[in-house]
């Protein structure tokens, strides 16, 4: 099931970056600006549709990009929520930001949602319980142009 999960968030990770602009950095013509990882602080930088979940803890360092769909991110965490709970919140908060249901998958005990609106704005969760009865948790964002 981890492995699922790995996936799904690398997945959700290409997908985030791929529409990053590489002409916002200076990485040089036709490359990508290298990208410095945001620190845990920069993780609270972000829509109120993709804000970290309440309570959460972040694992690593999250991820910052820019690009043709505004700012955008990437970032892991563990909540005591369960999975379905987790994605309701942020089905719930891409709702209210008038964000379209782009995207759901239930497979086994793990729950993947995305939403996206025509701005670009877009959010992608993917939630699984992992042992000790935590969930792990790999949210993607873009602000939106």
């Amino acid at each position: 099931m981890m492995r699922w999960v790995s996936r799904a968030g690398t997945l959700a990770a290409m997908a985030l970056l791929s529409a990053c602009d590489p002409s916002t950095g200076a990485g040089g013509e036709g490359r990508p600006a290298a990208r410095a990882p945001a620190s845990r602080a920069d993780a609270t930088a972000t829509p109120p549709f993709a804000e970290v979940y309440p309570g959460a803890v972040i694992e690593g360092t999250p991820t910052l990009a820019g690009g043709a769909n505004g700012q955008g991110g990437m970032v892991t965490f563990t909540t005591s929520a369960g999975p379905q709970t987790v994605v309701d919140f942020y089905k719930a908060r891409a709702g209210e930001a008038g964000l379209q249901s782009n995207m759901a998958l239930n497979q086994g005990d793990a729950v993947a949602y995305g939403a996206i609106a025509a701005n670009g704005a877009m959010v992608q969760v993917v939630a699984a319980p992992v042992e000790g009865g935590s969930t792990s948790v790999q949210l993607s964002w873009s602000a939106g142009s």
